[in-house]
């Protein structure tokens, strides 16, 4: 019986393992160009613990417009709009170069090559069609 038992864990463990190993779809894009856009606002109140308790600071506050990093990333069908999901330590992303990208849940995690390869988390703020058809009746007619 415990010979069953350890046999059918091997076998788990072991279908586990190759679980992991799947073979994972990247897409492939360019990163045309990068824009800072306004993010949300950054308030830093002038008051003090010192100035609570006595009640001499005045209720000023420091306010200023947070930018943050927005990427377009360009595939021959769809244009996405990114920006990194980690707001402290946000990596500059080399414009003008080839990256891979797969969409997972909510997120689009990418990586660029001649970068580092690591794999960063970034959301999806838009997509747009790019129009492959030909505009008049002479290009078609030229296909």
């Amino acid at each position: 019986m415990k010979s069953a038992f350890a046999v059918c864990m091997i076998l788990m463990f072991g279908s586990l393992a190759f679980a992991k190993n799947e073979p994972v779809f990247h897409q492939t894009g360019t990163i045309s160009n990068m824009d800072a856009v306004p993010c949300g606002v950054d308030e830093n109140s002038g008051k003090s613990f010192a100035g609570e308790i006595l009640g001499t600071d005045g209720a000023h506050k420091k306010s200023r417009e947070m930018l943050c990093q927005e990427y377009v990333l360009k595939t021959d069908t769809v244009m996405y709009r990114i920006r990194p999901r980690d707001d402290k330590h946000p990596v500059l992303l080399p414009v003008g170069e080839h990256a891979q990208f797969r969409i997972k849940k909510d997120k689009l995690l990418l990586s660029v090559p001649e970068l580092d390869g690591k794999e960063r988390e970034y959301s999806v703020t838009s997509m747009q069609m790019i129009n492959t058809e030909p505009r008049n009746t002479s290009e078609r007619a030229a296909k």
